[in-house]
């Protein structure tokens, strides 16, 4: 069943993993698509949000295929089959690396500015996606995740290819996806309204995150202390 937007994506998402609702979990979004299913989720369960930022590295000419992914950390996931398929040569793959590190910097400027990542030490990771059709980008978020401390790294999806799924087992602790059709042909046919998500409206949901779990923090917390002063009278 097609999905409204990837809002109503992510607040089906979240019923599939009410399980992690834990002060350790930390949703990480691949921007920009990722981050209005994982605010939903985020919302749905109390818990943090953050972005993993990657960077896709396209061959060119062709820019619609994806031969590997730069993350934020500087880590770097190839796609060994598409270079060989799609003829990049070594020259081609490097100057595409650099090109995309120089913009990740800039991505990942505008998305955090001063503001620090949220701490995996320790933490349940979930990477959070609107729709794989390959694993590079995903894979690339995981292993990313895992190198800052993450105890346990899971892929959430709404909708993905089987054969991504399959890479992905093996690489995260645990993968949820409402919708692996058998036939594939792109992520946009499964979402009525699929409209490109600008940085503006993702950044703006990642501090509307933030204040939603200051404010419930708040409450909880005037919530304990008014039950305590109601049971020492």
């Amino acid at each position: 069943m097609p999905f409204l937007d990837r809002h109503d994506a992510g607040r089906r998402l979240a019923e599939r993993l009410r399980g992690l609702r834990d002060p350790k979990t930390v949703l990480l979004a691949l921007p920009c698509g990722g981050v209005p299913v994982a605010y939903q989720v985020a919302k749905a369960l109390d818990v943090s949000l953050d972005v993993a930022i990657v960077r896709r590295l396209t061959v060119p000419y062709q820019p619609s295929l994806v031969f590997g992914a730069l993350a934020e950390d500087g880590s770097v996931q190839y796609d060994a089959e598409i270079i060989e398929r799609a003829l990049v040569s070594e020259p081609e793959r490097v100057a595409v690396t650099r090109e995309q590190r120089v913009q990740l910097r800039h991505t990942v400027t505008r998305f955090r500015g001063d503001r620090p990542r949220v701490p995996l030490a320790g933490a349940t990771a979930v990477i959070v996606v609107d729709g794989l059709d390959t694993a590079v980008t995903a894979r690339a978020g995981i292993e990313m995740a895992r190198k800052n401390g993450a105890s346990r790294v899971l892929l959430a999806a709404p909708v993905a290819t089987a054969g991504a799924l399959r890479v992905l087992t093996g690489v995260a602790d645990r993968v949820v996806c409402l919708e692996t059709p058998s036939l594939f042909g792109s992520i946009r046919p499964w979402y009525r309204d699929f409209g490109e998500v600008a940085e503006a409206e993702a950044r703006a949901l990642l501090v509307r995150a933030a204040d939603d779990l200051e404010v419930g923090a708040r409450t909880s917390t005037v919530g304990s202390r008014s039950e305590s002063a109601r049971l020492t009278r």
